[in-house]
């Protein structure tokens, strides 16, 4: 009798068990950080759209789009359907509270993984955060190159880096010399100083110097100024051919406005991303944001190429009324291919879900983004990783270079202020 009892005991508290368990699997905490206030509140929130899209297809599925990971819904299959559940947070573009966010999203909120940050000095210290809590810490955005170069285990980046975007300026200038006729003497510098900044600045000055471009003018410029008249005064006066700049959303339309208001313009700006691609950028300027050359990492016009593409804007659009940017894809692609490592390791484990980001081999049909695919490096840098060069026209973005990719010719030189409608 005695066995009897303790046998029903037993079988009652495995089954217990195994309740208690499934249930924890239902739900899979994910920390996502990003800055919802502060200047870069815009980008943000478009980065935010983009990870509830991903975490809804995963856990209710888009079964129009069957060539696309999780498209049948129901959740992680290898977790027993579990959910994501996505735990915001907002580093405002401070890096001491993107670390001490990030603290407490693992320690509070029991995160098994982080996703941020996007702006690359709060990306750098709360990544050390994670590596320090041995937790992953996926990266879909932040492009400051030593990022990948600290030696971590915990830390996986699959956008490529300025060094490859960096070169990619200069690569565009060669081509546009040999194939366009157009030969670039003069180039002037005008970066934020930020980690990513600054880093942008280096490798720009060293690759001018290689390529014996001539510097006229290199501009360091305080992040979120609240004026930029001297400085665009300095680069007036330098009169470069080209500008090359780097600067997050506020800064990147104050100094347009500055430009157009002092009567300064180059024959073109190629800008660094970030707030050259938000979709506030365009929407503030109008007009005055056109011609402007940016490099990206994804255009809605490569979906010729690859109609996922547009398959997966077209679900972000009639949720959002917006378009996907280079910034809001990369977010995307961020946390599907965290939810591809996590599926794939079967638990929410930290080590476990690290060592399925290890193993990583997406192909690129499988994803929004125009590379070949993602895998990481020994760094945790994705190898296949890509940039290309897009120039605003009327308000849209339309890829120009590679030319074997481009869907418009170059306008070059820009049109002058006054001869704008």
């Amino acid at each position: 009798m005695l066995h009897r009892v303790l046998g029903k005991l037993a079988v009652t508290g495995c089954a217990c068990l195994i309740a208690f368990s499934a249930h924890a699997q239902q739900e899979i905490r994910i920390g996502v950080l990003y800055p919802f206030t502060g200047p870069a509140a815009s980008t943000g929130a478009e980065m935010k759209h983009a990870l509830e899209l991903a975490a809804d297809i995963v856990n209710n599925g888009a079964k129009d789009i069957p060539k696309l990971p999780f498209a049948k819904g129901g959740g992680l299959p290898n977790l027993g359907g579990a959910k994501i559940k996505l735990i915001f947070a907002d580093h405002q573009g401070n890096p001491q509270v993107g670390s001490t966010e990030t603290e407490r999203l693992i320690t509070k909120e029991k995160v098994v993984a982080v996703v941020g940050a996007y702006i690359s000095n709060v990306t750098a210290t709360s990544s050390q955060v994670a590596e320090r809590y041995k937790i992953p810490y996926l990266n879909p955005e932040s492009s400051s190159a030593s990022l990948t170069n600290r030696g971590f285990k915990w830390f996986f980046r699959t956008t490529a880096h300025d060094e490859l975007f960096v070169r990619n300026f200069f690569e565009f200038l060669k081509d546009i010399e040999t194939k366009k006729g157009i030969k670039v003497k003069n180039v002037a510098l005008f970066n934020e100083n930020t980690q990513w900044g600054n880093e942008t600045t280096k490798l720009q000055t060293q690759l001018a110097q290689e390529r014996g471009i001539n510097l006229v003018k290199s501009i360091s410029y305080p992040a979120r100024s609240t004026q930029l008249t001297s400085e665009v005064q300095s680069l007036k006066a330098a009169n470069p051919e080209v500008l090359m700049q780097s600067s997050y959303l506020g800064d990147a339309i104050m100094s347009v406005k500055t430009y157009k208001e002092l009567g300064f313009l180059p024959d073109m700006v190629l800008a660094n991303d970030a707030g050259f691609s938000d979709t506030e950028f365009t929407r503030t300027l109008g007009r005055d944001a056109d011609y402007i050359i940016s490099r990206e990492v994804w255009s809605l016009d490569l979906a010729k190429n690859n109609p996922l593409i547009k398959q997966v804007n077209d679900l972000f659009r009639a949720r959002y009324n917006i378009d996907f940017t280079g910034n809001s894809a990369r977010t995307f692609t961020g946390l599907m291919t965290l939810a591809d490592a996590i599926n794939r390791a079967g638990s929410t484990d930290p080590e476990a879900i690290r060592k399925a980001l290890v193993e990583t081999n997406i192909d690129g049909a499988n994803i929004i983004m125009p590379w070949k695919g993602i895998k990481f490096d020994d760094k945790g840098q994705n190898v296949h990783g890509s940039g290309i060069l897009v120039q605003i026209v009327d308000g849209k973005y339309h890829t120009v270079w590679p030319f074997s990719l481009a869907t418009r010719e170059i306008v070059w030189p820009m049109p002058k202020w006054e001869s704008r409608k």
